[in-house]
Formats: C-alpha cells, structure tokens, sequence
C-alpha cells in the first residue's frame, strides 16, 4: 500500500514559492493543502488552484493540519516562523538563509534540534547530479588532490529579472547577490572540503543603501584556497561558475547544472543523466525525513548555520 502523501503548507508565495507550489503539484510524496502570502494580489493569483486553502495570514498555515511546512517569505521573518513551526512539531522545510541575524539563527537550529522534527534547507545545489559527480570523483581520488576553488559570479542587474519584484534583495538588510547566490556555493565548498575560513572578505555597495555591487573573498576549506569575485550592475552574461582544481582533473560547474572536466586540456562536458535534481526531487528527499527516514543529499540547519556565518561576514 501506498504511503499517505506528506501535507505541506507554504508561507510566502513569490518566486520560490511559486516554484516549489508547482514542484508539488502531481508529486507523489507531497501535497499541498494551504498556503499563504501576506499580498492579497499574490493570493489571488494562485485562487484557482483546486485543492488548497488559500490565505493572506501566515499564522493560518501554522495552525492547520499540515505535517510540515515550507517557508519561502523574505529572510527576517524565518526566525518567528521556524520557531513557531518546530514548537508545533511540524517539520521544516526552510529557503535561505536561514536568517540575517546570526543570533537568530542559531535559535533556529537549536529549536529543530530540540524538537526533532525533519528541518532542510532548500540549497538548490544539494542534489544536484553535477555535484554528485564532483563528489564521487573527489572522494575516489580521480581528482587527485584538491588545489584550489574558484567562484566566479556576474549579474548584468540586481535583482534578477525574475526576482525584480522582490525589493528586499536590492537592499542591505536582507538583500545582495552574496546572500542570495554566493550562499549556494558556499555550501557546495562547505560540504566538499570543509567549513570555509575567513581570510579577507570585502564589499563595495551600490548607492542608495542598495546591496552591494562588488564582492571579493578568500578562505580555506580543508587547507584548500577558496577565492570568490562577484560583480552586479556589469556589461557582462549572468555568470555562475564554480572551479574546483584538482591535481589530476579539475571541474567546472557552469549556470548550476552544466558540469565540465579538464584532465589538463580543454573543457569537456560531462553527460548529464534523466534524473538531475530540482526542486520536486529534493521535496521527495525532504518527504522522506518528515517520514522519520535519514537522508542524504539535503541540507540540513547546520550546514545552513555554518553558511550564514560565511555570508554575514561580509556585512559586519
């Protein structure tokens, strides 16, 4: 028989939660049965979906009957959100960053951890095929010695097109390409190397209190140099590259999923498979943990807690 689909409300239905609302339609772990968003607009642009309650109250998801939650609002109201969801029992299935305030953060971890409730967060890259790979070749030493990580980041605009109506993430509080983007690539360091350690971390702001327009970093993860350059507002193509140079085969992750690998010559693509992750796989993983079952290939509150440090070390 079966198992009973995992019910799932949403709070915050921009972007990602537009997005993941469409993952779970069909998905054979989740269903959907509330969602909320503070803009009646936005409610109204998701009323004619059958099967789910919608609401202008947050709070209206929280005291339903859902067995998790995913929270796709603005950064500075995951705390009261998270906290309220664990102390429910409900399980938690958060965007990031976790917060802007590491102190929050931090009683957001401990909170899931005391409560033992299922707690993700929605890092786009942890299940990724091209990271597993990557994975796989480090680990079996194809790679040789790891040498270095590259991240290289450009934005012709911030926010991004499809994030335009998201005016949080043109400003400092909560915004900029580092919190946003950067942090995916963080945790894909984090989790292949290491934690990252601080060695110089620098911002140039754009004007107007908006994020900033220019990042540099550099760490070590594991003994290994990682070194970060980011730039918005630029004549250039929206660039995501990822390097990780290794002593034998070097790869190179390109626009999030596209893998390429050196032996020392030119880069080659690498043959993506069917299955190469996306939000509905990972909302499968996610099921799976609110179902009590340990899982690999997402993130949990720790890795994301550690990733917060990295980003905010920027901002102090």
């Amino acid at each position: 028989m079966a198992e009973e689909k995992v019910r799932l409300g949403i709070i915050g239905l921009g972007a990602m939660g537009t997005d993941m609302i469409e993952a779970a339609s069909g998905h054979r772990d989740v269903k959907v049965t509330v969602a909320a968003d503070v803009s009646p607009e936005t409610v109204a642009r998701h009323a004619h979906r059958a099967g789910i309650e919608f609401s202008t109250v947050p709070a209206d998801v929280l005291e339903s009957d859902v067995d998790a939650v995913y929270i796709a609002t603005p950064p500075v109201f995951h705390p009261e959100l998270v906290l309220a969801a664990a102390a429910k029992g409900m399980g938690v299935f958060c965007e990031k960053p976790l917060a802007v305030d590491l102190a929050d953060s931090r009683a957001m971890l401990d909170a899931v951890e005391k409560a033992g409730v299922a707690a993700a967060v929605n890092f786009a890259l942890s299940d990724r095929w091209a990271v597993l790979e990557v994975e796989r070749a480090l680990r079996s030493g194809e790679l040789g010695e790891p040498a270095g990580v590259e991240i290289r980041l450009r934005f012709p605009e911030w926010p991004r097109a499809f994030q335009r109506h998201a005016a949080w993430l043109d400003g400092r509080e909560q915004g900029g390409f580092v919190r946003e983007v950067f942090s995916h690539f963080a945790y894909l360091t984090d989790r292949l190397l290491g934690p990252l350690e601080p060695v110089s971390v620098g911002l140039d702001y754009a004007d107007g209190g908006r994020a900033e327009k220019a990042a540099h970093g550099l760490w070590r993860a594991g003994g290994v140099p990682v070194q970060l350059t980011g730039l918005a507002g630029v004549a250039a193509e929206e660039t995501y590259e990822w390097y990780l140079w290794g002593t034998r085969r070097s790869y190179l992750l390109r626009d999030w999923a596209r893998l390429y690998v050196s032996d020392g010559g030119d880069w080659e693509p690498v043959p993506a498979p069917e299955r190469r992750g996306n939000d509905a796989t990972r909302l499968a993983l996610f099921a799976r943990a609110v179902r009590g079952e340990r899982v690999a290939d997402l993130a949990d509150f720790a890795a994301a807690y550690r990733v917060q440090e990295v980003v905010e070390a920027f901002h102090r």
